[in-house]
């Protein structure tokens, strides 16, 4: 049976109802099993070279069917991976509909310098039939890339809603600033406190390019979240799912990018930064306790074809998050 929390408990309620007494369909609606998602950026151009037989989508594929995710989003991915992932989980039986699981928008279309000619940018998959994708393009910068948001509802719980982005980097070669970086993020916000003031369930997972302790992340995070002097000030929506972790940096989370930097807050240990984060609105949580986070170590057993040494398969962790919903 699927895992999703709210989900999971109208089923059974409604099975319940049916065939039990009243009282056993209300206790079936506090047993619904946590939600998992399931976020990585691959570098699928940069360290793969847009190759899918390095082993990454292997890897990637194994840790999704161990950790039983139900929806996972990628960055940095190009087309012909995201081609090979369909195909494995589809093979693996991970989806319940193998033909409506997955959806890919480019930030880069084919014919460019990135994956050898291939489109590269964002893909999110789901374990139950996702509906009608939300392909929305975020305010221009100065780079190749065309960024975006890509979004699904469920085809069959049409106000659950599962979403991926990948914000630009501050990047002097093409000119990318701060405005650039602070009007897409701001751009995402919009977007998903819409969804969330229509009553839905909205999740992204994401790479950020923005730490949880800066100030353009103030309207994401709930106020409900307040860690002095490394983050307060919040005004939004959002519960990022490993700012709770009190052995690992409460508020902040643990590290997720293979690149130390000075901005990262050296309360949280080694100056790694954490901008790969999984969000989820707080009015669609059990409670306040109920979620958590886990970023994973980077394999190092990727290798490209005709080279005889072994890569990081990323610069970025896995991160995986367990969240009950209402």
């Amino acid at each position: 049976m699927a895992r999703f929390g709210r989900i999971r408990s109208v089923l059974a309620v409604a099975l319940c109802a049916a065939l039990l007494p009243a009282a056993a369909a209300r206790a079936e609606t506090t047993n619904a099993d946590p939600t998992v998602i399931w976020q990585w950026n691959v570098g699928g151009s940069t360290i793969h070279h847009g190759a899918s037989n390095t082993g990454m989508v292997e890897g990637a594929v194994a840790s999704i069917i161990n950790r039983n995710a139900d929806f996972v989003a990628f960055n940095e991915l190009c087309k012909g991976q995201w081609d090979s992932l369909v195909a494995k989980l589809r093979t693996a039986g991970w989806p319940q509909d193998s033909t409506n699981f997955a959806r890919f928008e480019p930030s880069i279309n084919a014919g460019g310098d990135a994956c050898g000619g291939a489109a590269f940018g964002n893909a999110i998959f789901s374990k139950l039939p996702l509906g009608t994708a939300d392909r929305i393009a975020l305010p221009d910068d100065p780079s190749p890339e065309q960024r975006n948001m890509l979004c699904a509802p469920l085809r069959d719980f049409a106000t659950t809603r599962f979403c991926t982005t990948h914000i630009a980097a501050v990047n002097t070669k093409w000119g990318v600033t701060n405005a650039h970086k602070v009007a897409q993020l701001a751009a995402v916000q919009v977007q998903l406190d819409s969804w969330v003031g229509q009553g839905q369930t909205v999740m992204i997972a994401g790479d950020f390019n923005a730490q949880p302790h800066y100030s353009s992340l103030n309207t994401y995070y709930s106020a409900s979240l307040n860690v002095p002097d490394l983050n307060d000030s919040n005004s939004g929506s959002f519960r990022e799912l490993d700012d709770n972790d009190s052995s690992n940096c409460l508020g902040y989370g643990e590290w997720t990018a293979d690149n130390p930097d000075a901005h990262a807050p050296l309360a949280c240990g080694s100056g790694m930064t954490k901008i790969d984060l999984i969000f989820v609105s707080e009015a669609s949580l059990l409670g306040p306790g109920s979620y958590s986070a886990d970023s994973l170590a980077i394999a190092e057993n990727c290798q490209r074809q005709g080279e005889t040494f072994t890569i990081k398969c990323s610069d970025h962790r896995i991160l995986t998050g367990t969240v009950n919903l209402k």
